[in-house]
């Protein structure tokens, strides 16, 4: 059976099967960062949560593309891991938009909106000025670096939170809610500001035109998304047969539809965004009974994606093409950028009946950077490479390289200081039975 897919494939693609080819090249990185993935996950560290497999993955792209041997034969084209990296972005946002959880929101308003916008907003500023000044990043480019390094990782917080909540740690406060919640308002916010000022930097003309012009596009992408969600809420309705199946599948494709259509037509910008969050918000107000549903089908798309897309940003990292003074200041530039994150995370939790122990979790759980960063980290070089300038490349390349080493560092430092103090500064809730308390399995097994 494998030989006739193969020949098939063969006879439909020709050589991009080939090595050297495009498709040889996509295979070869999603395999090998699945396995890495895989060997990553079997990496178990006494109470701790396993290691986030997407490590394993941006290592395994790392080390095809410097491996001299297995470069020279894995070659992908840059439309076609652009491409691929925009399909995993449109999923990502779909599954922000899905996540969101609206009796959270209202029971945790005040602290949950200040815990999505203050620390992605003073780090995205705090990230500018750094990269303007250390890294020689013009203003725009500084913000763009800034909201890429925003957001926090739904990949790493949501499984740690989830365990936590399962024995019990933070629940009487609703501290894995708010996060959970805030999660993915972060990263709608991040990726929002991100396409925003991307425009802005590769706009042309007066200032007032490119205000008005991004004005109209997020109009317009309000505009769609809320009429593409009443369309898929009215089209697949509940007496149809297998809803469910027709939901999943129109919001993922008009998602796709809708990003990969703002690149073909060369108008970055939020618009997009709005409309693909706007889309799946709808679906999350009418389709109460089978959002669990809807979210399991998505996240099957995500299983696909995730490795192609943290593979393919290790892909893009050269060690040949890296000098020891950028490496040291994307470093400097990170590390000072997330200092101040912890500290206005902690600022922002104040006043919202959290005590001191409490805010010092949250504060170091809002720190792992992943997923959005692997999305975001290329985009602005693959516009770069589309204008074709040389400088504007160079900015790109920074702007990726502190991407790769935000999600290099903060990842695993930030899975295992939610592993560890959870269980020590968060409350444990005791469950009763009729007759006695029944307590749960002790911390260390979290």
């Amino acid at each position: 059976m494998i030989v006739l897919l193969c020949a098939l494939v063969w006879l439909d693609y020709g050589s991009e099967v080939l090595p050297g080819g495009n498709v040889f090249g996509i295979i070869v990185v999603c395999s090998c960062a699945m396995i890495g993935g895989k060997l990553v996950g079997l990496i178990k560290l006494p109470t701790l949560p396993p290691l986030p497999s997407l490590l394993g993955m941006l290592l395994a792209g790392f080390l095809i593309r410097n491996i001299p041997v297995i470069s020279d034969n894995v070659q992908i084209q840059h439309e076609w891991s652009s491409s691929l990296r925009s399909i995993a972005l449109s999923i990502i946002v779909v599954r922000a938009g899905l996540g969101l959880d609206t009796k959270a929101l209202k029971k945790l308003t005040g602290v949950c909106v200040r815990l999505s916008m203050g620390p992605c907003l003073v780090e995205a500023c705090a990230s500018a000025l750094l990269a303007h000044f250390l890294m020689g990043l013009p203003w725009r480019w500084g913000f763009i670096l800034g909201f890429v390094l925003g957001a926090v990782s739904p990949a790493v917080v949501v499984p740690s939170m989830l365990l936590l909540q399962e024995g019990g740690y933070g629940v009487k406060k609703g501290v894995p809610t708010l996060l959970l919640a805030a999660g993915s308002f972060n990263a709608i916010l991040t990726i929002t500001g991100f396409n925003t000022c991307l425009g802005i930097a590769f706009s042309t003309g007066s200032t007032v035109v490119n205000v008005l012009s991004g004005v109209l596009r997020v109009l317009t992408g309000v505009a769609t998304g809320s009429l593409l969600g009443l369309f898929i809420q009215y089209f697949s309705s509940s007496d149809q047969d297998n809803p469910v199946w027709k939901r999943g599948f129109l919001v993922l494709v008009f998602s796709e539809l809708v990003v990969l259509s703002s690149l073909y037509f060369g108008f970055p910008g939020s618009g997009e965004i709005l409309c693909t969050v706007l889309m799946a918000f709808f679906e999350v107000t009418s389709w109460t009974r089978n959002k669990a549903k809807v979210e399991n089908i998505v996240r099957v798309a995500w299983i696909v994606f995730e490795p192609l897309l943290f593979g393919l940003l290790g892909a893009e990292v050269s060690v040949a093409s890296l000098r020891r003074e950028t490496v040291g200041l994307c470093v400097a530039t990170l590390g000072t950028a997330v200092l101040i994150r912890i500290l206005t995370t902690f600022l922002m939790v104040c006043f919202a009946g959290f005590n001191i122990e409490e805010k010092i979790f949250i504060s170091f759980a809002w720190l792992p950077k992943a997923t959005i960063q692997a999305a975001l980290g290329s985009v602005a070089l693959d516009t770069a490479r589309l204008y074709g300038d040389t400088l504007l490349e160079d900015y790109g390349m920074d702007v990726l390289t502190v991407a790769f080493l935000a999600v290099l560092i903060t990842a695993p430092i930030g899975h295992l200081l939610i592993g560890l103090l959870g269980p020590r500064l968060l409350q444990k809730t005791e469950h009763q039975d009729k007759d006695e308390n029944v307590q749960r399995e002790p911390s260390e097994q979290v």
